[in-house]
Order: structure tokens, then sequence, then C-alpha cells
């Protein structure tokens, strides 16, 4: 009897050692994977940052390598200095001159916007609900003409009134949409309560709403932020003033120079210089974003 007991615990620990054997191994092999694919996803940021850090353009465009032979940094002084009479302190400036009041405006007339939409109803609200879903579906390209058309009259030209004056309207409907669908989560009691305790429309948007949906507010942000630091198009269309250049423009001037002459090494240090802010933010309001995109406007 003791010895089939033995023999039961035996065999007991080998199914147990066979089974923790089979999950290390498995699990080995998955971070195996992902490891390789993590490396050849994240191959052409090394490659830009190894690269930035090469002497010249033959040590740039002759080796897929990504590891420099020394840590030069001259290419990001002497690319920041720029070959023009502003450094690229001037254009990160005007670059935050655009991006900052785009973050503002957008976030806050979006969230007016969606709070009209969702807690109240009015004459037409189908309608106009409809057409707002409806410009999701027009393309951005279809309205430049008479965007530049009008500002042109209006005397706005090479100013920044064009890239930031849209927002204050709500212009982006995917943010209303988003911001919607988050306020229609929040319980109506809510409201009755805030009601109650004598709150008026714009209390309980400021004490109620703004506080349950301050996750997607901060992921609209973070998208508002990700897409003005990167425009080119609009810069380019209503820019012409150098020194009024953001940092999309700038490095599109750099690269324009012959190709017997550009610094490669310049241009994509200051390529991941102009990625730093992007990423910094990104990463600081990482939980926020996450959460933003994944509630529902109504927390625990």
């Amino acid at each position: 009897m003791e010895k089939s007991l033995d023999q039961d615990k035996t065999h007991h620990n080998k199914d147990e050692i066979k089974k923790k054997s089979s999950v290390t191994t498995g699990a080995i092999v998955r971070y195996v994977v992902l490891t390789v694919v993590a490396f050849f996803m994240l191959y052409p940021i090394l490659w830009l940052i190894g690269s930035s850090f090469k002497e010249n353009n033959s040590q740039i465009f002759t080796s897929i390598s990504f590891i420099p032979t020394s840590l030069d940094f001259t290419p990001y002084i002497e690319g920041w200095m720029t070959n023009t009479e502003y450094t690229f302190t001037t254009y990160f400036i005007n670059t935050f001159k655009i991006v900052i009041p785009r973050i503002v405006f957008v976030t806050i007339s979006s969230a007016i916007t969606a709070y009209g939409f969702s807690r109240f109803d009015f004459p037409g609200k189908k309608i106009l609900f409809g057409l707002l879903i409806s410009t999701l579906f027009l393309p951005g390209v279809v309205t430049q003409v008479p965007m530049y058309l009008l500002w042109s009259k209006l005397g706005f030209l090479d100013t920044y009134v064009p890239l930031v004056a849209a927002t204050l309207f709500a212009q982006n409907t995917f943010y209303v949409f988003m911001l919607i669908q988050f306020m229609r989560a929040i319980p109506l009691d809510l409201d009755e309560v805030a009601l109650i305790d004598g709150c008026g429309p714009i209390k309980r948007f400021y004490y109620v709403i703004l506080p349950l949906v301050r996750p997607s507010l901060i992921a609209i942000a973070l998208f508002e932020f990700m897409g003005a630091i990167g425009d080119f198009m609009g810069p380019l269309i209503y820019i012409s003033s150098v020194d009024k250049y953001p940092i999309s423009l700038a490095l599109k001037m750099a690269v324009d120079t012959t190709s017997s002459s550009a610094n490669w090494n310049q241009i994509l240090a200051m390529s991941i210089v102009s990625l730093l802010p992007s990423l910094i933010v990104f990463f600081s309001a990482q939980k926020y974003f996450i959460e933003g995109i994944s509630t529902s406007g109504m927390k625990g």
C-alpha cells in the first residue's frame, strides 16, 4: 500500500515537472519571437539614432548597421544651429505657438459640442447629428482650396490663424463623436441629482461631466498634440516666412539642399530631436491615454 502511494506521488511529481517545463519552454519561445518581432519593428528607429552619430553620408548609406563607430554629437550641435539665420530654437517655439492653442481650443470646443448633443434635446438634433457624422467621410483635401481662398480674402495668409482658428469650432468630428459616446454612457441620474442641488447646465458640465470624461479629454489632447506637431501640409500651404516655420518645414528645408552637400547626419539628428516632445508627452500620459480609449465614460 505504501509503495503504491509512493509511486502515485512520484508520477504526480513527474507530471508537475513536465507541466512546468512545458510552460517554461512556451514562455521562452514566446519571448524570443516577441523580441525578434520587436527588433524588426524598432530597427528603423535604431538606424535613425545610430546614423545621426555617423560622420558622413557614405557611412550612413553604405551600411545597414545602426551601430556608429563613435558617439559624435557634432551633428546635433551643427544641426541645431542650421544653415539659416535661425536656430531650431526658433522653429520649436513656432511649433508650440501652433500646437498649444490647437490642443486647448479643440479640447474645449469638442467637449462643449459633445455635451450639447449628448445631454439636450433640441429641434433638428438628429439631422444635425447626421450631418456631423457625414463629415467623417469628407476628405480633408476637398476643403483646402476654399479654405485657402477664405483666409486669403481675410488677409490671414502667412500667419498661424488658419492653422488654429478652425479648432475653435470643433472641426474634428472624430473627437466630438468619441466624446458623445462617453457622455451618453454617464447616467442621467447624476444630472438629476446635480439639478436638485441647484446646478444649471454650465455647472453640471463643469462639475459632473468633465471630471468623468477626463481620460477621454486627455486622449484627445494627445491625438491633437501628435497630429499638430507633425502637421506638414497646413504650414506648407499657409506659412511662407522662414522665421515662422515650424519644425516640420524646417526639416524639409534642410532636405531640399542638393544631394552632394546635404548633411544627412544633421538632418537625422534633428529628426530625432523633433520626435522627443511626442515621445515624452505620450509616455507621460500613457496611463490616461489607454484609459481614455478603453473605458466608457464611467470609472470604477
